[in-house]
């Protein structure tokens, strides 16, 4: 008995098209929540800052491996810029750097997961009333003879909103004083002390 090929060709056909069927369903499947997922994901970038106007934001530092220097630095907008206010304690005595750094991550001993300077104008590194410098160029601090630190001064580079907000940073004290010349760092040592930027009442 001789197969009958149009028949067989039939269910070749037939058994393509059930595949090509299944195989667009399961993708457009597997598409739609991707496009979901889209659509809740881009409202949230820069959800921190969208419908909010933030006017203080604050950094509680913690020593890292070895060190004891802790504090809060209060950030609270003013008119011509950002207000800072740092009080610190177990802080080796002499200047140390200051800097808000690139990621708000201080989970490595040594603080090096914060990154290097927040620096998203492309500048060079510079002292904290320089016109051109590193977002996140803030100068020195001076620890006393007790290892207290102060600090109250008001930045214009310093933004809660754009470019320049330093909302989700990392504030970094370092254990050498910043020269101001040193590119990209002011060659001031070791991180001794980290703490990220959040919004605050």
């Amino acid at each position: 008995m001789k197969p009958n090929l149009s028949k067989i060709a039939a269910m070749f056909v037939a058994v393509v098209l059930a595949f090509f069927v299944f195989a667009t369903v399961e993708a457009r499947a597997q598409e739609k929540p991707k496009d979901k997922a889209k659509e809740k994901t881009k409202p949230m970038a820069g959800m921190a800052h969208a419908g909010m106007d933030v006017a203080k934001a604050v950094a509680v530092l913690h020593p890292t491996q070895g060190n004891t220097a802790q504090g809060v630095v209060t950030f609270t907008k003013e008119e011509g810029g950002i207000h800072v206010i740092a009080k610190l304690t177990g802080v080796p005595k002499g200047e140390h750097g200051f800097h808000i750094h690139e990621f708000g991550d201080c989970s490595a001993a040594d603080g090096t997961s914060a990154g290097g300077h927040f620096n998203p104008t492309s500048m060079q590194h510079a002292g904290p009333m320089a016109e051109k410098r590193h977002v996140g160029d803030l100068g020195n601090v001076t620890a006393d003879d007790q290892g207290n630190v102060s600090l109250d001064y008001v930045d214009k580079h310093l933004a809660f909103m754009g470019p320049n907000s330093i909302i989700g940073y990392a504030v970094i004290l370092h254990a050498n004083a910043d020269d101001f010349t040193t590119q990209p760092t002011g060659n001031a040592g070791g991180r001794i002390a980290c703490g990220v930027i959040g919004v605050a009442k």
